[in-house]
């Protein structure tokens, strides 16, 4: 069986919320972070090589990167539903926000972060990046339903973590964004997101404004 491991506020949260949109059978295992560091335990860096969330094994496959896991399961299990075929006028905005959430906007993201923990100034260049990612965020749910265009796709699935429980971990506001908070109203509804923000965070509320 498909077996999701999650481990608590992280990217695996991704593959939980696309399994229940595909509204597949799968097996879910929780992994809670250590209390001295706040980093995953050691059963969960056991599973992959690079020690990190997210990770799914589907019999003897056991695979990382939240991009190419969504991709597995999309194609394997889920006729490609969440995907964007070439001939839609949403093909190239689907992939460009499909990549771009973890290439770009985590990965600045993520160096700003780690900036701020160490105690120095965020580099001007990350800052620049961060902010651009944020206004062209806003500006594309601002002219479309979903990132992916004017159906939830995995470019939704990718982005969904990195305006909400990644905030968690920085202190950007909405107050700016309100294009972007329309739309976590509307990914807050969806039975299927709510379904999997019970099962992977029991007791947390989603970060959705």
């Amino acid at each position: 069986m498909l077996t999701v491991h999650h481990l608590r506020i992280s990217q695996s949260e991704r593959i939980v919320w696309l399994c229940e949109e595909l509204g597949l059978d799968y097996d879910l295992k929780i992994y809670i972070r250590r209390s001295d560091n706040n980093l995953a335990p050691p059963e969960y860096k056991a599973l992959h090589p690079m020690g990190i969330a997210p990770v799914i094994t589907d019999g003897d496959i056991v695979l990382g990167e939240s991009g190419a896991i969504c991709e597995y399961i999309d194609r394997k299990y889920g006729d490609e539903k969440l995907s964007v075929g070439p001939d839609s006028p949403d093909f190239a905005g689907h992939l460009f926000w499909f990549h771009f959430a973890n290439a770009t906007f985590m990965a600045n993201g993520m160096m700003g972060l780690v900036a701020a923990q160490m105690g120095g100034p965020t580099p001007e260049f990350v800052s620049e990046r961060v902010s651009k990612a944020w206004a062209l965020a806003e500006a594309r749910v601002g002219e479309a339903e979903f990132f992916g265009g004017s159906q939830l796709t995995t470019a939704d699935i990718m982005m969904g973590f990195n305006l909400t429980t990644s905030r968690m971990f920085g202190n950007t506001s909405l107050e700016e964004y309100p294009n972007i908070a329309g739309y976590l109203q509307r990914i807050g509804q969806r039975p299927a997101y709510q379904r999997a923000m019970e099962k992977c965070e029991p007791g947390m509320k989603p970060k959705l404004d």
